[in-house]
């Protein structure tokens, strides 16, 4: 009995070895997480839930919940942050106040109080703790720029002579002490939601060719409230060397979700209703090439965009090395039980060769 029970507890262990590793396999083979050296990939749309808003409701101005509770650049939103010593923490700070105008005074950094008090609850603050306050602030002092400043953050808005000033910023990046080259800013340049769709079309036109150049790998957008990532584009055709482009401006509006896209049947905007806010004027015009050629808007979603859904979210941005990025986007229903969408964003330097260092320390003076 004994010499029969022992090949059967073998064989079954193995057995559950095997089913083991077959899940392990099948695992791994489900969970592929795509690149973009496989691109550029099939336009994807994932059809807007309408069952996400349920009974909610948009509160009001007026309504308690929402309205400010301080007065002047006092604290609404505090962000405590550890620093790289054990014996020191940052602690800053978003404010409802704003400047905007020509003529911005700087927030004076001996009104911030470096004393802090803390304790168990806001009726027991009894420690007391002292440092050093930083206020960043930057004027930049060119002909007719309006600054704006909220608090203790400062916003430009570009201009002729920022332009060249971006261009040496660019230009003095060292590819190879800092590989990663991202952009930010409001409104999407690849959008293909009826929303806001190609407004910022001088801006692109004006400096789509200086990223370029320069090897941007990755652009930021929000002012569109629902998420869209491109291919890598560049001038709308599709390019192994341009940017990969995120609208990630999903993060929750009053102004309720974008839904509609413009190359749904009716959707496209008239071209004089789409003036660029920023830059003024009206750069957007018909298409001259590719499947959309003498047209205003595709009439399917465009190959540049690569994955598109209606839905509030957030994203997270790793980089692993000096090539390789993981992007990796979560629906706000689902938190962490699911990913949105998700993508290795890859660099390749030896086929994309940026423009090399064109100034030197004293044109930085100009």
């Amino acid at each position: 009995m004994n010499s029969l029970v022992s090949p059967l507890l073998s064989f079954h262990r193995s057995f559950i070895l095997f089913l083991n590793l077959l899940s392990l396999f099948i695992t791994f083979s489900n969970c592929h997480i795509p690149t973009t050296l496989e691109g550029p990939f099939l336009p994807v749309t994932v059809p807007f839930d309408p069952s996400l808003r349920g009974d909610t409701v948009d509160l009001p101005d007026t309504d308690p919940r929402v309205l400010r509770q301080v007065v002047g650049f006092e604290p609404e939103q505090i962000s405590l942050s550890l620093s790289t010593t054990h014996d020191s923490v940052w602690i800053s700070w978003i404010t409802g106040e704003y400047q905007i105008g020509y003529n911005i005074k700087p927030l004076d950094p001996k009104t911030v109080s470096s004393v802090v008090l803390y304790g168990t609850s806001k009726f027991e603050l009894v420690n007391v703790a002292k440092g050093q306050s930083l206020i960043y602030n930057q004027l930049y002092p060119f002909e007719g720029l309006q600054n704006y400043t909220s608090g203790i953050i400062h916003h430009v808005r570009l201009t002729g002579e920022q332009y060249k000033w971006l261009e040496r910023d660019l230009a003095n990046v060292d590819r190879s002490v800092t590989p990663w080259l991202v952009a930010t800013w409001h409104p999407p340049w690849y959008s293909s939601y009826k929303a806001h769709y190609r407004e910022a079309e001088c801006m692109r036109v004006e400096v789509e060719d200086l990223l370029y150049s320069y090897g941007v790998d990755i652009v930021f957008n929000g002012h569109v409230h629902a998420y869209e990532r491109s291919n890598r584009v560049y001038n709308y055709k599709l390019d192994p060397c341009g940017p990969v482009y995120i609208t990630i401006g999903d993060g929750g509006n009053r102004e309720k979700m974008s839904i509609p896209f413009a190359d749904e049947p009716g959707h496209c905007p008239d071209p004089s209703t789409t003036p660029d806010p920023y830059m003024g004027g009206f750069c957007a015009t018909n298409f001259t090439f590719g499947p959309a050629a003498g047209k205003f808007c595709w009439d399917r979603q465009p190959d540049y965009s690569a994955f598109r859904e209606s839905s509030f979210g957030y994203g997270i941005f790793e980089v692993k090395n000096e090539t390789w990025a993981l992007w990796t986007w979560y629906r706000n229903q689902d938190s962490y039980k699911k990913v949105g969408d998700q993508i290795y964003i890859v660099r390749q330097p030896d086929i994309c060769p940026v423009r090399q260092r064109m100034y030197s320390d004293c044109v930085a003076s100009f």
